[in-house]
């Protein structure tokens, strides 16, 4: 029989992130709460591109994405028809945090207990990661951007003592708490790596030069003078100018950025002082292989300080055997389980000759349960697609193009703009049935769940930017889609929000928040037929145990599994009830498609 996999006594991890149920939120692009804050062109000066555009307008949220506005023709015109992406980077939506406050009650009856929102601090971009400070709420995703920039302006940023609560920070204070009310946690993006060209403390080296207070903060190459002929240059991350990295000595982040970094921590963990319960649960971290190691054990040790049950995960794109010295109780609790997806990927998403075996799935899920801390596993977000990779439906509508776990080559092919092989149309039913059967697995593994906003209501895209459109919603009238990114035209795809989808994951999180066998229990494969292409495993907690079938061939399969004499199975996605005679239970397997037995009361 296959070792039995087991939760330990959690040592280092919070107990409650093994029952997340996670929700990935882009901000800039869930819901226009507030149509009076939304941004205008001046708002958007230090983001990229960095040019001006000559004409600009928030972008209709219902809107075909490739078709350029009216606006965006004026911009082709004068600019030289510039690219693609310049048009997709300069547009913003108008999501904000009053949008996420209006929608939590949507994530409720999904089954929500657990939000990540990228970054939500002050930042010209859409996507936030180029942060103007890590103290603020971006104005305009409050009800005041004018009378917080104002406040904002009267700080010192460097002293903590001056620091204001803008109406952008106390809202962003009243989502965590009617978060809270509902049962829900949630964590903030830590882009600590680096800063944006708006950030004060470059503002003022570019300003102040040497003499500036900030001076030894970011990796200046060199310093601007006249009299020798210099120019003023810096490193950027990956070489991006528009965002300024930190710099780093023996220690980590260098002193300076490091105490704003913590205050900023602080701020956020325990707002006013009040009480941890009135502040996030929680940090998920950018690029944190870009930071050193000293720096994140000095730091999880701050978070820790203020909140012994703070969860801290971490994008860790990068092989097994480097991931690991991150996750062993001393950094970081969890990560983005991109090799969780990998492994999925490979097994149910690629092209016949690529795909794995049940057996060569059993094998690469067990060695990523071993790599870690058993208790890192159970806490762990399991997903599929994210802010920076396709959405799962466009990723299967394109299987076989490159493997997803052979990032440098994916990240590219899977740029529709880059890629005129790339199919960017909406997934077919089967598609679809493809997407739901990932779902079952990623609902019942070890590990918590986490959907990328949308994937349940059927939204589809290429990789960045095309994975981050506005959110679909019941209550609007999208048109529909057919320019292609090259400016051609297609039978037109329809738009709106898929309800048997929502209902798949509903269900599927309603399982899940029921039967705590799959959110704590030992985990056991129990099948791999590799001819049949079947594989099953068991969640088993006390005297509750689950069985999960899975059936990735293209026929209807029939499968025994052991039982007690006379007992009686309850399938739990179509509620049937099933009996068991002669030792087993004859179990008839659609194509594609997936079982959750339980056989208690």
């Amino acid at each position: 029989m296959p070792h039995l996999f087991h939760a330990q006594q959690h040592t280092f991890t919070p107990e409650w992130a093994k029952h997340a149920i996670w929700y990935q939120i882009f901000p800039e692009r869930f819901s226009n709460g507030d149509p009076s804050n939304d941004p205008t062109v001046k708002d958007i000066i230090g983001a990229d591109p960095q040019e001006r555009p000559a004409a600009w307008e928030v972008h209709p949220w219902n809107s075909d994405w490739y078709e350029l506005q009216e606006y965006e023709k004026v911009n082709a015109e004068l600019d030289g028809n510039p690219a693609l992406w310049k048009h997709l980077l300069r547009r913003r939506y108008g999501g904000d945090i009053q949008g996420i406050i209006n929608k939590l009650g949507y994530l409720k009856e999904l089954g929500i207990n657990a939000i990540y929102l990228n970054p939500v601090f002050d930042s010209p971009s859409l996507h936030k990661y180029d942060g103007a400070s890590y103290h603020h709420i971006d104005p305009n995703f409050g009800p005041d951007p004018i009378g917080d920039r104002l406040m904002m302006e009267k700080e010192d940023p460097s002293d903590p003592s001056t620091w204001v609560w803008t109406k952008a920070d106390e809202l962003a204070l009243e989502l965590i708490e009617k978060a809270h009310s509902l049962g829900m946690r949630i964590i903030f993006d830590g882009v600590f790596n680096h800063l944006g060209i708006n950030s004060f403390a470059f503002r003022d080296v570019v300003k102040n030069q040497q003499n500036s207070k900030y001076k030894d903060w970011f990796i200046i190459k060199s310093w601007e003078d006249k009299s020798n002929g210099t120019k003023f240059d810096y490193e950027g991350w990956w070489g991006v100018k528009s965002l300024p990295e930190l710099r780093e000595d023996e220690s980590g982040i260098v002193k300076g950025p490091k105490d704003y970094i913590f205050a900023a921590t602080e701020r956020w963990m325990n707002p006013k002082g009040k009480g941890t319960r009135y502040g996030i649960d929680g940090w998920r971290l950018d690029v944190a292989f870009c930071v050193s190691h000293n720096f994140w054990k000095d730091w999880r040790k701050h978070v820790k300080g203020i909140n012994p049950e703070a969860y801290i995960t971490a994008e860790l794109v990068l092989p097994l055997e480097d991931v690991k010295p991150y996750l062993q109780g001393d950094e970081f609790d969890g990560e983005m389980n991109y090799i969780f997806a990998f492994a999925c990927a490979d097994f149910l998403f690629t092209s016949p000759d690529k795909t794995i075996t049940p057996s060569q799935f059993d094998k690469q899920l067990e060695f990523l349960r071993n790599a870690y801390p058993a208790e890192v596993s159970y806490v762990t977000q399991n997903l599929f697609g994210s802010h920076d990779a396709a959405r799962i439906g466009t990723h299967i509508v394109n299987r076989g193009i490159e493997r997803y776990s052979d990032w440098g080559k994916y990240f590219g092919a899977s740029k529709a703009a880059d890629n005129p092989e790339y199919r960017v149309r909406k997934p077919y039913d089967y598609e679809k049935q493809l997407q739901k059967l990932f779902a079952i697995i990623q609902f019942t593994y070890v590990g918590a769940p986490m959907i990328y906003y949308g994937d349940e209501a059927g939204m589809w895209g290429a990789n960045d930017p095309d994975c981050r459109k506005p959110m679909v919603w019941k209550e609007i009238n999208y048109k529909p889609e057919k320019y292609n990114p090259d400016g051609s035209t297609r039978k037109p795809d329809e738009v709106r929000f898929d309800d048997d989808l929502f209902n798949h994951y509903k269900k599927l999180a309603d399982i899940r928040n029921t039967y705590s066998a799959l959110r704590s229990g030992g985990y056991q494969t129990i099948i791999t037929n590799d001819k049949k292409k079947i594989f099953g495993y068991s969640r088993k907690e006390n005297e509750q145990e689950l069985i999960v079938l899975i059936n990735n061939s293209e026929n209807k399969t029939d499968v025994d599994v052991p039982a007690e004499k006379n007992s009686t199975f309850t399938e739990l996605l179509s509620g049937e009830s099933l009996n068991a005679s002669g030792g087993s239970l004859k179990i008839s397997l659609p194509a594609k498609w997936g079982v959750i037995l339980y056989n208690g009361k």
